[in-house]
């Protein structure tokens, strides 16, 4: 049984903007897994859409939960992370359903869109 959908589109360059100028965006947005996955890429723009890939993701998923961010999950309680074959998953603690994710990008734009089951 579904229990909740959300998606999420974010910009890029919104993004970028944001790692440019705020020194403490990363360590409010990405977990420490997220953070060590990111050490992993070199380019500034493939950065950039790893941040906003995650960012819609935890966007996406509280709005599948209904109630956004800050009311029950915050961004660093929820992770973005990889499966064994590469596909995002979502890892929140002590969470009792199924998360659903998908993660796409563009040029300009990541979108999100979160699908939770029972």
């Amino acid at each position: 049984m579904i229990k909740g959908i959300g998606v999420d589109l974010v910009e890029i360059e919104r993004i970028e903007q944001s790692l440019n100028s705020n020194q403490r965006f990363l360590q409010r947005i990405l977990t420490e897994k997220e953070q060590q996955l990111l050490k992993n890429i070199t380019a500034p723009k493939r950065q950039a859409e790893f941040v906003a890939g995650r960012f819609a993701a935890k966007e996406a998923f509280a709005k599948a939960m209904g109630t956004g961010i800050g009311k029950e999950y915050a961004f660093l309680d929820i992770a973005v992370l990889r499966t064994d074959k590469g596909a995002p998953m979502i890892e929140v603690k002590n969470f009792p359903y199924s998360i659903w994710l998908s993660i796409a990008h563009s040029q300009s734009h990541a979108i999100a869109q979160v699908v939770i089951e029972e």
